[in-house]
């Protein structure tokens, strides 16, 4: 105290509110958006999975003459390291596998995968289900 003022350092309540709304505002417009993103990074994930496993079934078809009978199989044979996880379900084992026709089979006794898709129920951001990309 200098000559009899008071110096007071520091903010006000009502400046702390102000910031806390601000920062508060700020938040709740941050969340969305970073969710939309994790969830399209997911979708990202989900498709290059799936081009990767059906290249791998079709090249393990035409070096064995048949299909895999399971994704397991192309482990096994050396075509993948490990069978990728489904980013929809944070699972390996949840693919839902297609089995080909026997009748257009390349081993007709002993038909095999055809295709691959994810073994989700939800739905994609642009409307379309997981389960039939």
């Amino acid at each position: 105290m200098r000559n009899g003022k008071v110096h007071t350092r520091g903010f006000t309540f009502v400046e702390l509110m102000v910031v806390i709304a601000v920062i508060l505002l700020l938040i709740t417009m941050a969340i969305p958006i970073y969710q939309k993103t994790i969830i399209r990074a997911k979708e990202s994930v989900l498709k290059n999975n799936l081009f990767t496993m059906r290249t791998v079934i079709d090249n393990y078809s035409y070096d064995k003459m048949k299909a895999p009978q399971s994704l397991q199989d192309l482990v096994s044979e050396g075509y993948l390291k490990d069978v990728p996880m489904d980013p929809m379900t944070a699972s390996n084992s949840t693919w839902k596998i297609i089995m080909e026709d026997a009748s257009q089979a390349l081993n007709q006794s002993d038909p095999g995968i055809f295709d691959v898709r994810s073994g989700s129920d939800k739905t994609s951001l642009d409307g379309s289900a997981y389960a039939d990309w």
